[in-house]
């Protein structure tokens, strides 16, 4: 059928002949059947993307089969990549695209794929391609096509070429005939496949915010290219570092959150020379705002339970004036080679990193603390926007491991706060759950803890928010999904 799927045709408008009306042919003829059967060629400027497409099949492979991070793979992708900046960006989009829509795109490849369980190299090399073809406007569905063929002579399927050409092609076709979930019979179906997530997370958003909330919380997408940074407080001061920032080429603005301002336009920015020296840190407005609501003072004795890589200990012991204790825990021996090495880039000397399991109740701690900050290990779901690999990693199982997980650090951990301190706990995730549910649930079995309201310097359009802790929702808080809630052990 090659000669149907090429679109040539007899004399009569058949596929699959040559204009031949009988079976001798001579050998004049078969030399032009040769050329006639060879496949077109190549456009150069279809090829024209290989090198970031190459690297963005490299970081979706890492992510897909290795288990890594959507994130660290690709920063560390292009790390000396030497791509131009178009190049860069085009596989940042092609990676974050494919990943964010992968449920969606492996639903629309099964219907155009006699085989869906293929292999999952090829399936990563069509994911990228049905990407481009059905997602990027601005990709010719040939360039899309021909590069996908071109990526599995180059991982080493030579072999499947033929297939990967003909599945994508075969998409290329049948796009305006796709079959999706009827949003009247099956809605839950057809809405998680809208948003590209499972179907039991678009049950839980949908229960807790509604149906159009959580579709609002899975549309928002953060700008790659946008950053929260802030001064170290032990060297400028705000009017201090507006002026360093004016230096700089970025796109700058002050944000409501003390001392943060949100960055456009930086490339490299761990490489800048005044982060390198310590004059400032990326951090995001919710860690900064589970910081603020410990209301810390100077000369405080401060633990920070699950530490690396470190950003809440430092501005922490930054708020402090350089004063008190802040001891930084973590529960592996390399992730605290992380705080101390943020602690050197920023000149602290009132942190203190430990490998200490919060899970370990420490009888000497007893009483001890002013305050504890619990940033409790979470699903990470308020990150969507900017992980997409997210949805591969939570499962139903996991998240009840998880709630299970935290609730064991909470009673662990509130046996350190002295009479009348803080507790802090947060987590980067928009689960109940994980968030108000589980605060509930640790008021109702420590009544020696009470819940406070957040300080004053804490933005009042976002205390206004308040309820059992505050949920920070990306599309409506300029920030990341992000839950705090203060707590005061009763005098």
């Amino acid at each position: 059928m090659r000669e149907e799927r090429n679109g040539r045709k007899n004399g009569n408008g058949k596929p699959g002949g040559y204009g031949q009306s009988s079976g001798k042919v001579s050998p004049a003829q078969w030399k032009q059947r040769s050329i006639n059967s060879r496949p077109n060629p190549v456009p150069k400027q279809d090829m024209e993307g290989m090198p970031a497409r190459r690297l963005a099949l490299r970081v979706i492979r890492q992510v897909t089969e290795e288990d890594a991070y959507a994130s660290l793979s690709l920063d560390k992708a292009l790390n000396g990549c030497g791509l131009i900046a178009a190049d860069r960006r085009l596989v940042s989009r092609l990676v974050y695209d494919t990943l964010d829509h992968l449920i969606y795109l492996d639903y629309v490849l099964n219907q155009v794929m006699a085989k869906p369980d293929t292999d999952i190299k090829l399936r990563n090399i069509l994911r990228l391609g049905a990407c481009q073809i059905l997602l990027e406007d601005r990709i010719p569905e040939s360039a899309a096509t021909n590069t996908c063929v071109q990526l599995c002579v180059e991982t080493g399927m030579e072999g499947l070429k033929g297939v990967c050409n003909g599945i994508l092609r075969n998409l290329v076709r049948k796009k305006n005939e796709l079959v999706f979930p009827d949003p009247e019979t099956e809605p839950d179906k057809a809405a998680a496949l809208h948003y590209s997530v499972p179907e039991w997370l678009w049950r839980k958003l949908k229960e807790h915010y509604g149906a159009e909330e959580a579709g609002l919380i899975l549309n928002h997408r953060e700008s790659a290219e946008s950053w929260t940074v802030r001064p170290n407080l032990t060297k400028l001061d705000d009017e201090g570092f507006e002026k360093l920032l004016a230096k700089k080429v970025w796109e700058k603005e002050k944000t409501d959150i003390p001392h943060a301002w949100k960055i456009r336009g930086a490339i490299d920015i761990a490489r800048d020379a005044d982060f390198l020296s310590g004059s400032f840190s990326i951090m995001t407005g919710g860690s900064m705002i589970a910081c603020l609501a410990m209301e810390v003072g100077r000369g405080k004795q401060i633990l920070d339970c699950c530490a690396a890589p470190g950003g809440k200990s430092c501005y922490l012991a930054e708020l402090m004036g350089g004063t008190g204790r802040v001891q930084a825990w973590d529960l592996h021996e390399h992730r605290v080679a992380l705080i101390e090495a943020q602690i050197r880039r920023l000149g602290l000397e009132n942190v203190r990193p430990m490998v200490r399991d919060a899970l370990k109740r420490r009888e000497d701690l007893q009483w001890s603390m002013d305050g504890v900050l619990l940033d409790a290990p979470c699903t990470g779901l308020g990150m969507l926007g900017g992980k997409p690999d997210l949805k591969m990693r939570v499962t139903e199982k996991s998240l009840k491991e998880l709630v299970d997980l935290q609730q064991r650090m909470l009673d662990t951990v509130c046996e350190y706060v002295k009479p009348g301190g803080t507790l802090v706990y947060s987590t980067c995730s928009i689960l109940p759950e994980e968030n108000e549910n589980q605060v509930v649930a640790f008021l109702e079995r420590h009544r020696e803890f009470e819940a406070a309201s957040l300080p004053e310097i804490i933005p009042e359009r976002l205390r206004k928010l308040q309820q059992t802790g505050l949920q920070l929702l990306e599309h409506r808080d300029s920030m990341e999904g992000f839950y705090v809630c203060r707590m005061r052990r009763k005098d």
